[in-house]
């Protein structure tokens, strides 16, 4: 079972990210914590270090590459990353009377969800690759397994998470950096309160976070949960695709625009 010292989360700022942040802290851990709103991450920065860890923290939306690529470098050259957890994501669904979603509201999706992991990815892999050792944890959802008709582009950028982490694994096995693609279901924090309709087997962030670092020090190479809910999705896509169409009618929901889609 791994042991990691160098951590860096992004989307720390809430939810999964916060809680991944917490049960890392440990003496002798060092964390860099990235979110777009700097002033969140600075009371959950207290709480890690008052556990023995160093904390880093930087106010950077994953959309900037620039600036992301900036200060990991800086981090790295200081703290040899060794578990990379790429976590940022936002949701959005459709429109009112389940008119199509807004362009604008698929592109941020996209440049949030799938370019800011590359983004992260990027900034760190060759570096890890130089090293030949470390992990990588990408976060995707059961929304990437199969696609939901209330979120079709939230769907479509965790699929792109999914296919992005299998080829890294596949590129970076021989050079001893493990992948790790991670698919959650329902987990209580705010972008789940902006779902309207069935959550079942919805789990906190503080288990969901316990799921994801065992995942990850156990170096499993993809982890989806809650397992009855991964298990049905597994069998929905041996469905013809009617039948599988059916099967997620009762799972129907109004998705609340997430207000920072305009920031």
């Amino acid at each position: 079972m791994a042991s990691y010292r160098s951590i860096v989360i992004t989307g720390a700022s809430g939810g999964i990210g916060t809680e991944l942040a917490k049960a890392f802290a440990a003496p002798g851990v060092s964390l860099a914590l990235i979110a777009r709103d700097e002033s969140r991450l600075k009371p959950l920065a207290e709480v890690c270090r008052s556990a023995g860890a160093s904390v880093a923290i930087a106010g950077i939306d994953v959309r900037d590459r620039e600036a992301l690529h900036a200060f990991l470098a800086a981090h790295d050259d200081a703290h040899p990353v060794d578990l990379l957890i790429a976590n940022s994501g936002v949701t959005c669904g459709l429109g009112p009377d389940r008119s199509r979603e807004s362009d604008a509201d698929a592109e941020w999706l996209a440049d949030v969800n799938y370019k800011g992991v590359v983004h992260t990815v990027s900034a760190l892999v060759e570096r890890m690759r130089a090293r030949r050792k470390g992990r990588i944890v990408m976060m995707s959802s059961l929304a990437g397994m199969r696609g939901l008709p209330d979120m079709p582009s939230y769907s479509a950028t965790k699929a792109a998470v999914i296919a992005y982490g299998e080829s890294l694994r596949g590129w970076l096995r021989p050079f001893k950096v493990g992948v790790t693609v991670i698919c959650p279901g329902f987990v209580t924090s705010p972008m789940s309160a902006r779902h309207m309709g069935a959550k079942p087997f919805e789990i906190s962030a503080a288990k969901a976070a316990r799921i994801i670092k065992r995942a990850a020090e156990w170096g499993l190479p993809f982890r989806a949960f809650p397992w009855p809910l991964a298990l049905g999705i597994r069998l929905s896509r041996l469905l013809p695709p009617w039948a599988s169409d059916l099967f997620y009618m009762p799972m129907s929901a109004d998705i609340e625009r997430d207000p920072r889609a305009d920031l």
